[in-house]
């Protein structure tokens, strides 16, 4: 399956790394790293995220990354990245709702 990445995901991402980068550019360097390891790994398990619990609809889903949600949407050939959030923010439902 191919991964495409929402314009907001890659913001949220940049912004994350950036604000870990405050303390330490090598960790902000290795979070960056990790995190496009982890949703690589959707192309061959796409459905080993739970179901997002504020939308219970199976093609919306979350993979758990450290303190982070990484929101996605399964479609039939790609998999969408939405958003990434810390996991005590509220998730905006105009946001994964594209």
């Amino acid at each position: 399956m191919k991964i495409i990445w929402s314009p907001l995901a890659i913001d949220r991402a940049a912004e994350i790394a950036e604000y870990i980068s405050l303390d330490n550019s090598t960790a902000a360097n290795k979070w960056i790293e990790k995190i496009f390891e982890k949703v690589k790994a959707l192309s061959t398990s796409p459905e080993v995220g739970r179901k997002v619990p504020e939308i219970n609809r199976k093609e919306i889903r979350e993979l758990i990354f450290g303190n982070y949600r990484i929101i996605y949407r399964l479609e039939t050939a790609n998999i969408y990245i939405l958003t990434i959030r810390h996991g005590k923010q509220i998730l905006p439902v105009d946001e994964i709702m594209v």
